[in-house]
């Protein structure tokens, strides 16, 4: 292996890092989703693992498929600018859907009182709710969380892999392309597991029961927020 293939593997791992950690849209849809509809661990990390293979491959293959038929860097630049943008206002569209759909749950599920009234007199109110603490959206709208959380990263480019790491490894061979695209998928990869599942390990140690009714309005407000983010380029 040459000096120079060790150096773009070191790069790979570190951009693979420090992209996906400075990039929310990475972990926060999976924390806030996962939260909220009470995902257990091991859909939680299912569910992180096949979305980032998506996330990581959809570019791999676009820069093999460059590298191979000598497309210019410059025209695949361009077709991962789109797939972000894409990707982006699918984040926002299915954040605001499931913001709004959160805001009528609550208020479906709006607590209120009954009156009671005792043989001696005595009457006492008590709150009740027409579903528990903990809501849980029908199976199928779960499904349809993964199916969308996976399209949109499938469409989400990983934007520093092509031109940074893949392309400057073509120069030595296609086995140096392979390595640095390995090594960048699994580090970026194991970054978002890592952060999707401490991060939910604290939030477990918090009590949520006061705004459980909100809870689904508030995992589309994240989502929502996430796509803003990478509309304002923060």
């Amino acid at each position: 292996m040459t000096n120079e293939t060790l150096l773009l593997c070191g790069t790979a791992a570190s951009i693979g890092f420090f992209h996906t950690l400075m990039g929310p849209d990475h972990y926060l849809p999976f924390i806030a989703l996962a939260k909220t509809n009470n995902w257990s661990k091991v859909k939680t990390f299912w569910v992180t693992i096949i979305c980032g293979i998506g996330h990581v491959l959809s570019s791999v293959i676009l820069g093999f498929i460059g590298i191979g038929f000598g497309v210019a860097l410059f025209k695949l630049e361009a077709i991962e600018s789109f797939r972000g943008d894409l990707a982006m206002w699918f984040l926002l569209t299915f954040g605001f859907v499931y913001f709004i759909w959160g805001i009528f749950h609550a208020i479906k599920n709006k607590p209120h009182s009954h009156f009671h009234k005792h043989e001696d007199g005595e009457t006492h109110a008590h709150e009740h709710k027409h579903a528990v603490n903990h809501i849980h959206p029908h199976k199928s709208k779960n499904k349809s969380i993964v199916w969308g959380l996976f399209i949109i990263f499938i469409f989400g480019p990983c934007e520093p892999l092509i031109p940074l790491i893949m392309f400057p490894a073509a120069k030595g061979s296609m086995v140096s392309v392979m390595l640095v695209a390995t090594i960048f998928a699994m580090v970026t990869i194991g970054t978002m597991l890592s952060v999707v599942m401490l991060s939910l390990s604290g939030l477990n140690l918090f009590q949520t029961k006061a705004i459980s009714r909100y809870s689904h309005a508030f995992a589309g407000f994240i989502v929502f927020c996430c796509g803003g983010a990478i509309y304002f380029g923060l």
